[in-house]
């Protein structure tokens, strides 16, 4: 009970702390903020209360902010505008000036109010205001009395003559956003004119703007109807009714603003352009994928837009300006000059980086990087990058095993789809990809691994939302250059239980196909659901294996180039899935599947192919790489340390994660994750996926903090175990949740 009164004590002298009210001057009330009543019953419940919401935002000035009641940032102005100190001018700028009622102007806000409800269909809308007071602050209240609203009766767009801007705009009648039935909206009517402009300037009407359209409204029908005409407007000048079509277009590939020349003197033809590059800078096909505009073709605004995004996504060019002249002799001709602003060809670079893993290390990694764009003269870049790698562990079960990396990769990517000339005239340059590169990993204490790696691919986007990666040919090799006593009695011994641990050290060899589709609408931040989908089929070895006659388990392994390879198929498919509740509101969640089944020449997926499970960025309640295969129990035993990379064939996941804004950057968030890995065949008791897969999944739940500053996101997620996928000896599958048993998780960026 003492405890109880000495908390409201507290409480109660932070409240009168934060008191701004006893600052104010005698005659002066603080300004609480303005509701608004409709007060009309002939508008519905629902109505009512989406028009009382709207206007409501229409008021002005906004009331002093608060946090539970308390105006802080007013409090802070007040102590801190003497200005006396360090700390007074550090927490000035926090500060916020009381707004008073005094300030509130009720006949402007009730005219804006009203002409808003006259703007959205309800033509003899009043609004009219007063404030209701106490004795140190008032509110506005508004009162609203809309009157009915005005649907559409007809819309009537010109005739189709022999004028072809008339027939143009009649041509767009059947997308009209202006319906019958519905209700006269203002910001429609503005919208319809855009959209009759966007359809023509795909026709080529170059000139003409939305300005020139005119939409009439008669009000004078019964039982408050409206027709509406939509016209052009008769001062439209000639230009902006006729089409143009192109007559030359000319690329500038070197330009800059010191040129003052058009040069046209210096014009090279290719094609259906002309390239003006007297310092020869990129070979005259370059681009051929990029001006989509023929002479002769009628101008299109689509068209003409995708051709500066092909630009800026050749890669060479760090700007492209573009001018129209009207060159109409006999008939309406334009010509289309690009100029373009090369980046500096060759360049370096480098970057720190810190970073957290999969396996719970932290870590710092340096990359040097140089590019060569525009290599060949072709728009391509050539991209080497040398890296060095450290990663630890302080105090986890891994302590005193770092991880260090260090090696070169090599990329070099064509603008183009080679040797095939697909024609597309999207926004987006399609391809080619050739990459190379050696890594040496050592992890201190059990082993160093050579990898090297190569592919050769193409990548395209259909359109904005649409990704494909198809890679002719992927090779990886991994061979083992050392490898330790240490590493080597974890394998053979009989109480550590951890055979599966020679599987990283196996030569690895894989040489295939793959095809990669990802979709992605999450970017536009005003759709209520957005979606994230990709999924992914690899290949290895499969038709040398079957030409081949590869059969493992039948006593006869095949080799590629003196090694044993690898062979299998594997699918991988990932889901997003957001939805939001409010603006500040969002429910995040993904389902994770992937299958890898081993054959022929392998019975089990190499290990760089391999699925794993747990950690900041999967199941956060358990350490990363420490659950499965199925119902493996992989604690050690015997006081040893040591812990298996525990991996498997197949993999489930699924995530859901409640995400609010508390305040400013910071974002919170509860979460529940559930999942496990299997192998595909029986090698490990256990292991094997069979149909009992769902009662062997295991789960977690927890809470975390997001400090979202757009271009970093530091996150912290808090993670109880709640379901173990094995039953330890004299055990349960079930965890009690608790602080003791929490993974408390580092990472970088949202989890998904």
């Amino acid at each position: 009970m003492i405890k109880r009164i000495i908390y409201l004590l507290f409480l109660a002298v932070v409240l009168n702390a934060c008191s701004t009210t006893k600052y104010l001057a005698p005659g002066q009330k603080l300004y609480t903020g303005g509701t608004v009543k409709i007060d009309d019953k002939a508008v519905s419940k629902g109505d009512a209360k989406g028009l009382s919401s709207e206007l409501q935002t229409y008021i002005r000035p906004k009331p002093n902010a608060s946090l539970l009641g308390m105006r802080i940032k007013l409090w802070l102005y007040y102590k801190t505008k003497a200005r006396k100190g360090f700390i007074q001018k550090f927490f000035s700028k926090y500060g916020e000036p009381p707004v008073l009622v005094s300030q509130v102007n009720l006949a402007k806000n009730s005219e804006i109010m009203q002409n808003r409800l006259q703007n959205i269909s309800y033509f003899q809308a009043t609004v009219s205001g007063d404030t209701i007071g106490k004795e140190k602050t008032a509110k506005a209240v508004f009162t609203a009395l809309p009157g009915p609203s005005y649907t559409i009766r007809n819309v009537t767009f010109p005739s189709a003559t022999d004028n072809s801007l008339d027939t143009a705009v009649k041509g767009t009648m059947k997308e009209t956003l202006l319906k019958k039935g519905e209700k006269y909206n203002l910001d429609v009517i503005k919208n319809e004119r855009i959209r009759i402009d966007t359809r023509l300037k795909e026709e080529g009407f170059f000139y003409f703007a939305p300005e020139q359209l005119i939409i009439r409204v008669d009000s004078t029908i019964e039982n408050h109807q409206v027709d509406m005409i939509v016209r052009i407007k008769p001062e439209t000048p000639d230009r902006a009714r006729e089409i143009y079509t192109i007559r030359n277009i000319y690329v500038y590939p070197n330009y800059s603003l010191r040129d003052t020349s058009l040069q046209l003197d210096k014009a090279v033809p290719y094609r259906w352009y002309n390239l003006i590059d007297p310092l020869k800078t990129a070979r005259p096909y370059l681009f051929a994928n990029t001006v989509l505009l023929h002479p002769n073709d009628a101008y299109s605004r689509t068209i003409h837009n995708n051709s500066l995004n092909r630009f800026i996504n050749l890669g060479p060019y760090r700007y492209v300006k573009t001018k129209f002249e009207d060159v109409t002799p006999d008939s309406p001709k334009l010509d289309i000059y690009y100029f373009l602003t090369p980046y500096k060809r060759k360049s370096l670079q480098a970057e720190i980086i810190g970073r957290t893993t999969s396996a719970n290390y932290t870590g710092t990694q340096l990359n040097l990087s140089w590019k060569n764009r525009n290599t060949f003269k072709g728009g391509e870049l050539l991209t080497l990058t040398l890296f060095g790698s450290t990663d630890v562990q302080v105090g986890g079960q891994n302590s005193g095993y770092n991880v260090y990396q260090y090696g070169v990769q090599s990329s070099l990517s064509w603008p183009r789809l080679i040797p095939f000339n697909i024609k597309s005239s999207n926004a987006y340059i399609p391809r080619t990809v050739l990459t190379l590169g050696y890594t040496s990993v050592v992890r201190q204490k059990l082993y160093s691994l050579n990898s090297f790696n190569g592919s050769f691919g193409y990548q395209f986007k259909t359109d904005q939302h649409k990704l494909h990666e198809l890679n002719l040919l992927e090779a990886t090799f991994v061979k083992p250059r050392n490898v330790t006593q240490l590493y080597q009695d974890s394998i053979k011994s009989p109480l550590n239980r951890n055979p599966s641990l020679k599987h990283v050290i196996d030569p690895q060899f894989t040489l295939g196909p793959s095809y990669a589709y990802t979709y992605d609408n999450t970017t536009e931040d005003y759709r209520t659901n957005s979606l994230y989908f990709r999924g992914k089929l690899s290949l290895s070895n499969n038709l040398y294996g079957l030409l081949s006659g590869a059969d493992t388990l039948g006593g006869k392994p095949k080799t590629l180039f003196g090694t044993i390879f690898n062979q299998y198929a594997k699918a991988e498919a990932e889901i997003r899935f957001f939805h939001k509740l409010t603006a500040n509101t969002k429910i995040a969640t993904r389902l994770l599947a992937g299958v890898g089944l081993p054959y022929g020449n392998s019975t089990i997926l190499p290990y760089n192919q391999q699925f794993f499970i747990g950690g900041p960025n999967s199941l956060r309640g358990f350490r990363p790489r420490a659950l499965g295969p199925g119902t493996v129990d992989p604690t050690p035993i015997n006081g040893n340390s040591f812990i298996a990379d525990q991996s498997g064939d197949i993999k489930l996941e699924a995530n859901i994660e409640l995400r609010q804004k508390l305040f400013s950057i910071v974002y919170g968030a509860l979460f529940a994750d559930a999942g496990n890995i299997w192998n595909a065949k029986p090698h490990q008791e256990g292991g094997t996926f069979g149909p009992n897969f769902l009662s062997q999944m295991a789960v977690d739940a927890g809470f975390g903090l997001r400090f979202d500053a757009s271009i970093l996101v530091l996150r912290t997620d808090l993670g109880f175990p709640l379901l173990k996928p094995y039953t330890p000896v004299n055990g349960t599958r079930s965890i009690t949740p608790s602080f003791k048993n929490a993974i408390f998780n580092i990472a970088i960026g949202y989890p998904f």
